[in-house]
């Protein structure tokens, strides 16, 4: 018998309800329901509303319920709109008609509005840690390659020398970003509707402070009609996972090109590449394809979210069943994702010898342009100047490196002998010893703040 079926006179259309059935998806949320209507049970016994004996019978039944679905045993039945119904109709069949005493002054607004709070508290520690861990590799793999040069980017262009480390550590700020946004989502997720009811409040003496307490809210929410409709923090939580999933494909896509024979500035490991069906020399990225494919799926859940909610009016619409399914898919993703992603980076083979082959002395040429400004001469006069050293190599079919020393005093008497120390990639990263910097001992520096970044904003 349905939850809702008093003033019926039928069942609904058997295509309204395998349209509007969720069971399907929300039957993970079990969990967080037992665990709230065990703390709402209690509530009720404390407002005089059930006696001690029936807390314990409700609550035994709820516990016999809860191990069904750990162990697999629960039997869903045809009735089973929801989560909420199979777990009443469960524990009816268990306990008898006190069952249908836990529901007095709950609705199934603030029921599922609560199990969803709760369970999305409950999986930001595991992905806070599976983030950690990422960032964990990549400050591992930044210290092991300390030494290694390569070329900087920009619009992929080669632009400048830097440390291989100082590149991958740029990400973990990116991911440091990411964990702290997820701490700080959190305080938002942490507020209890229970005892909102249907959007106008509980009618009996509920003590929704305690009940908070007890369900290891941090508040409770401060209006009915809001707590009942108020799904900001799955659109934050979305959000959040669209723009962590923005910063590991353009990872993934750094990699894929890294990887390819072009560049071959490193070589992901055969577990986590694939073959070809028809050509047997390839060793493709799947895994990081995947990772820049799944862009899609989490940004997309974050667009139709925010569609859903755009023009709802206020308090519960069913429309709001359609948070279950995107918040779902996106956690299971990124439980997934992560640790993946933390493999490749792990076994990641970094070829340093290619990395240097591929660097052109051009690159140098913000260095040239420093040599005169340490002469006297303006920046923006050395820019230009610089800008006509490269132009003068490329006309004479030379690297910039090759240039006598006539060829650049005929464009500024200022360069001397020693212009051609400037050639020097190595040196050209020493010298950008700032904090923050890609020099070898800012990169050690940045590895120090990494680490004590780790041991901060830890899940509890």
């Amino acid at each position: 018998m349905p939850l809702w079926g008093g003033r019926f006179t039928s069942g609904p259309d058997a295509l309204l309800k395998e349209f509007g059935d969720s069971f399907r998806f929300d039957r993970r949320l079990f969990g967080a329901d037992i665990h709230g209507s065990i703390a709402y049970a209690a509530a009720l016994e404390g407002a005089g509303l059930i006696t001690a004996d029936e807390l314990t019978q409700l609550i035994t039944g709820l516990e016999r319920v809860a191990a069904e679905f750990e162990t697999g045993a629960f039997q869903a039945e045809p009735g089973d709109e929801d989560i909420h119904t199979a777990v009443e109709r469960r524990l009816g069949e268990l306990v008898g008609a006190v069952a249908g005493k836990l529901h007095t002054g709950r609705s199934r607004n603030d029921q599922v509005a609560t199990d969803l709070r709760l369970y999305l508290l409950g999986e930001t520690a595991p992905l806070q840690h599976l983030l950690r861990a990422l960032q964990s590799a990549i400050v591992a793999r930044a210290a092991a390659h300390l030494d290694v040069v390569m070329p900087g980017y920009t619009h992929l262009q080669q632009a400048q020398p830097v440390l291989f480390s100082h590149w991958l550590l740029a990400y973990f700020w990116k991911f440091q970003r990411d964990r702290e946004r997820l701490a700080d989502l959190r305080s938002r997720v942490d507020a209890l509707p229970l005892g909102a009811g249907a959007l106008a409040g509980n009618p009996f003496a509920i003590d929704r402070e305690e009940l908070a307490q007890s369900l290891g809210f941090a508040r409770i929410s401060q209006n009915s009609i809001d707590a009942v409709g108020d799904r900001d923090y799955v659109v934050e939580f979305l959000s959040w996972a669209a723009l962590l999933q923005t910063h590991l494909s353009s990872l993934a896509e750094e990699l894929i090109i890294w990887s390819t024979r072009e560049f071959g500035f490193v070589e992901l490991d055969e577990r986590y590449s694939t073959g070809s069906s028809l050509m047997p020399q390839k060793k493709n990225p799947d895994s990081l394809e995947l990772v820049r494919g799944k862009s899609g799926r989490i940004i997309g859940h974050l667009t139709g979210m925010l569609t859903t909610l755009k023009g709802l009016p206020t308090a519960y619409n069913k429309d709001l069943q359609e948070d279950k399914e995107a918040l779902f898919d996106t956690i299971d993703t990124l439980l997934l994702e992560l640790p993946l992603v933390a493999g490749v980076i792990q076994m990641l083979q970094v070829n340093a010898q290619r990395m240097r082959e591929a660097m052109d002395s051009s690159m140098l040429a913000t260095d040239l342009a420093d040599y005169l400004v340490r002469r006297g001469v303006p920046f923006r006069e050395s820019h230009h100047l610089a800008g006509q050293a490269v132009l003068r190599a490329e006309e004479l079919g030379l690297s910039l490196a090759a240039l006598t020393l006539e060829d650049f005093q005929e464009l500024h008497p200022a360069f001397a002998a020693d212009v051609s120390d400037v050639f020097d990639f190595q040196h050209s990263i020493e010298c950008r010893n700032t904090a923050g910097g890609t020099a070898t001992e800012a990169v050690r520096v940045q590895i120090e703040s990494a680490r004590a970044a780790l041991a901060i904003h830890n899940p509890s």
